[in-house]
């Protein structure tokens, strides 16, 4: 595994990659990774010649009271993990070397933003937008792999990918859990250990609304319901949301039927938890 620092020295070794027809997959992270990243990236090395990842806390997508500078970091591990999985090159770049000193274009995203997290994070996925604009220009991936945890930021790079023409196949792959259902995050490290027995029932409740699906029910102001009395018997959590959308158009329904998610934020002391399922209705 050889590490870069440098877009532009990273671009020249993908393109004579390329130019000999090696396949290229990409991983983008904000590092301290863990079992779910992993996974994208032990995907990404199944389907690919090249396996890349990037390791970047990216600032434009934090809003002015989030943990950008909490936000868990050990490059360390990271290396060690991301050599065990396989990757080829690792991009750690500053901060600087991705924007210099102030960036003269970013990415606004139209659509897919207006609810579930993006509502409540104002420019959050014009960040990301424009983060991964710049990660695909330099690293040229034939395919990108990103968790179906984040639910909402794979709708968004669904239409980043269709919009802006980029000859990049997305492959979502599924979120990976604990044992106890509880999915794989960064900042399930901030949770109490009375919140982190609590925090399994998020999932809990999803599989509840599957039952539910599963038996009949088609009415989403009926499952939103049942996944929030569910949360509220058996956390102390603040549920954000629970809301239930076409997918991955993110649109209203009135009865569930085609692609849909179910997906919620539950907030703990010091972590803001998210969750969610897709799946088809007959």
């Amino acid at each position: 595994m050889k590490t870069f620092t440098s877009a532009a020295e990273l671009q020249q070794i993908i393109i004579k990659e390329k130019s000999n027809d090696k396949s290229v997959g990409y991983v983008a992270t904000m590092g301290f990774l863990h079992e779910g990243h992993a996974t994208l990236l032990e995907n990404a090395r199944k389907e690919n010649d090249i396996v890349v990842l990037s390791i970047f806390v990216n600032p434009l997508q934090f809003g002015p009271n989030e943990d950008f500078e909490t936000y868990p970091r050990d490059l360390e591990r990271d290396e060690n993990v991301a050599a065990n999985a396989g990757v080829d090159y690792l991009f750690y770049p500053t901060v600087n070397e991705m924007y210099g000193e102030e960036p003269s274009v970013k990415v606004v995203v139209q659509s897919r933003t207006e609810c579930l997290c993006g509502r409540q994070r104002p420019g959050h996925f014009d960040g990301v937008a424009t983060v991964l604009t710049k990660f695909f220009n330099i690293i040229l991936p034939d395919r990108a792999y990103f968790g179906k945890k984040d639910a909402q930021q794979v709708a968004v790079i669904d239409g980043l990918i269709q919009d802006f023409n980029f000859p990049i196949k997305l492959v979502a792959v599924d979120t990976v859990r604990e044992e106890d259902g509880l999915a794989k995050s960064s900042r399930n490290v901030y949770l109490l250990d009375d919140e982190r027995i609590e925090a399994k029932e998020l999932y809990q409740s999803l599989l509840k609304a599957i039952e539910a699906i599963n038996t009949g029910e088609r009415n989403p102001n009926t499952i939103t319901a049942l996944v929030r009395e569910h949360v509220e018997a058996h956390t102390n959590g603040k549920i954000d949301y629970i809301e239930v959308y076409q997918y991955p158009e993110l649109k209203p329904i009135e009865t569930l039927s085609g692609n849909i998610i179910i997906a919620m934020a539950v907030k703990f002391k010091h972590a803001r938890l998210i969750d969610n399922i897709t799946l088809t209705v007959e």
